[in-house]
C-alpha cells in the first residue's frame, strides 16, 4: 500500500501562489497566462479570445484581473484559495 505524497501546504490551500498569479496576469493577462497558471483554463481561453477579437483592447481585463488577484486573492481551478 502506498502513502500519499507529503504536502507542505495546509489542506484546503492551493499550491499556487497569489503573487505569481497576479504578476503573470498583470504582465501577460491578455493571453490569460495567470488564469492558466491557476488552473482556470476556461477563463484563460475566454481572455485570450477577447484580446484577439478586440485587437488587444481586451487585455485591460487581464490587467484589472491581476490587480484584483493581488489585492483580494483568488481560487485555483479546484476552488481552493491561493497561498500567499
Amino acid at each position: 500500500m502506498t502513502t500519499p505524497p507529503y504536502s507542505q501546504y495546509p489542506q484546503g490551500v492551493s499550491d499556487k501562489s497569489k503573487v505569481v498569479a497576479g504578476i503573470l496576469q498583470i504582465l501577460l493577462g491578455g493571453f490569460g497566462v495567470g488564469r492558466f497558471y491557476m488552473g482556470d483554463t476556461k477563463t484563460g481561453v475566454i481572455q485570450l479570445v477577447v484580446t484577439l477579437v478586440t485587437c488587444g483592447l481586451g487585455s485591460i481585463w487581464g490587467l484589472i484581473d491581476g490587480i484584483l488577484i493581488l489585492v483580494n486573492g483568488g481560487v485555483d481551478g479546484q476552488g481552493r484559495p491561493l497561498r500567499d
